[in-house]
């Protein structure tokens, strides 16, 4: 009887810690998922009721994504720091007869914070200490960030930024 009891402790305790262990291993993978260089590439917006700014912002993004130069990077390492590369105000913008004329920048800001992310909100702290909480859905290798949240010029009007993970 008292092998029996023995076994039975011992087989609800691996039940169990198998369990957990199934547990962390998920919430790693989830705050794992955002580790990587993510790159604007797109901005998702309803083209009926869009405001001209944010028509405008997509097109500018269109432009740039399809020349592979990528105006906003994020780079979010394992450690919870995360690097952001912007060169959003360093844009030029030229009309011509054949459409836009969009340089990519040779310019850019980088700036260094630390975040953490649970699986759908990702929070940031800079280095003056303000904090930027936003909802962040992650599917393979894109990330789908509200616009209105991150506060970029000709971006956050309305819609979906769109990044991938390079």
């Amino acid at each position: 009887m008292k092998y029996k009891l023995l076994l039975l402790f011992l087989a609800s305790g691996l039940i169990f810690s198998c369990s957990k262990d199934d547990d962390n291993n998920d919430t790693e993978a989830v705050e794992n998922s955002i580790v990587g260089e993510w790159q604007m590439t797109e901005l998702q917006i309803n083209n009926e009721t869009a405001s001209d700014n944010a028509k405008f912002g997509k097109q500018i993004l269109d432009v740039l994504t399809e020349r592979e130069c990528f105006i906003l990077t994020f780079n979010f390492e394992a450690d919870l720091s995360v690097t952001a590369e912007n060169s959003a105000d360093y844009l030029t913008i030229n009309a011509t007869a054949s459409g836009l004329d969009i340089p990519c920048p040779d310019q850019s800001d980088t700036s260094a914070s630390t975040y953490t992310y649970d699986g759908s909100v990702l929070t940031t702290i800079d280095e003056n200490g303000e904090t930027l909480t936003v909802d962040v859905t992650i599917n393979g290798d894109t990330m789908t960030v509200d616009a209105t949240d991150l506060g970029i010029d000709n971006f956050n009007d309305e819609g979906q930024l769109i990044f991938k993970k390079k």
